[in-house]
C-alpha cells in the first residue's frame, strides 16, 4: 500500500477516526516489522498541509501509538528473562553460551541503552528489537518511554521537515522514505556482515595459536 492509498482511506474519515488509526498503525509497527507504519505517518503529515488536521493531533497519535508499541516490547524482554516462566525459549536462552550473550546484551544496554532507544525510530524494520532487549536488560519503563518518545518526535518533525521541502508532493515522499530505509538495511547488514567476518577471523586466529 502507498501513500496514496493511505491517504485515500483515511482522509474521508473524521479527523478523530484517522488519528486513531494513526495511533494503531504507529503501534504495530513496532510489534509486526513488516507492517508499513512509515508510509501511514507519512500520510499523516501530508494531511496536515492539505486537509487541516491538526499537527499536534497527527504528532500526538502517532507518538502514542509508537509509546504503546515500545512498552509491548519492553514486556515482551521482561518476560523472556522471567524466572518464573519455564517455557520452552526460557529453557533455550538458559543454555550457558545464549545466557552469556544475553548477559553481554544487557550489559551494552545497561550503557548507552538511551542512546540506542532514541536512535531507534530512524532504524527501518529493527525499531521493536531495542525495547525487547531494554527489556531484557532491565531498563526502567520509564526512561524507556521517555527516550523513545523523544526517538518518536524527531523523527515526525524530519518526516515534516523533509514533506515542506518537497512541497508534500506524495510521490516524490514516498520515493524518498523507500529509498531511506533500503539505505539504511543495506548499510547494517554491510555492519553486520563485517562484524560475523571479523569475529570468525579473530576467533580463527586464537585457535591456530
Amino acid at each position: 500500500m502507498d501513500v496514496g492509498q493511505v491517504i485515500a482511506l483515511i482522509s474521508g474519515q473524521p479527523i478523530w477516526l484517522g488519528l486513531l488509526v494513526l495511533a494503531v498503525c504507529s503501534g504495530i509497527e513496532y510489534i509486526v516489522p513488516p507492517f508499513p507504519g512509515d508510509t501511514v505517518t507519512l500520510a499523516g503529515a501530508i494531511l496536515i498541509p492539505t486537509a487541516g488536521w491538526p499537527w499536534y493531533g497527527v504528532f500526538a497519535a502517532t507518538i502514542l501509538g509508537s509509546l504503546v508499541g515500545a512498552w509491548l516490547n519492553w514486556l515482551l524482554g521482561r518476560w523472556l528473562v522471567s524466572a518464573e516462566e519455564h517455557t520452552f525459549i526460557h529453557r533455550w536462552l538458559a543454555e550457558p553460551s545464549r545466557h552469556a550473550k544475553l548477559e553481554q546484551l544487557a550489559a551494552k544496554f545497561e550503557q548507552h541503552g538511551a542512546a540506542y532507544i532514541t536512535l531507534n525510530r530512524f532504524i527501518p524494520a529493527f525499531r521493536g528489537l531495542f525495547f525487547i532487549a531494554s527489556g531484557v536488560a532491565g531498563l526502567s519503563l520509564p526512561r524507556v518511554l521517555f527516550f523513545g518518545g523523544v526517538s518518536a518526535a524527531l523523527w515526525n518533525m524530519a518526516l515534516l521537515g523533509v514533506g515542506a521541502a518537497v512541497g508534500y508532493n506524495i510521490d516524490r515522499l514516498g520515493h524518498l522514505l523507500g529509498v531511506y530505509g533500503k539505505v539504511v538495511v543495506a548499510i547494517l547488514c554491510v555492519v553486520g556482515g563485517a562484524w560475523i567476518a571479523f569475529r570468525w577471523f579473530k576467533n580463527r586466529s586464537s585457535s591456530d595459536r
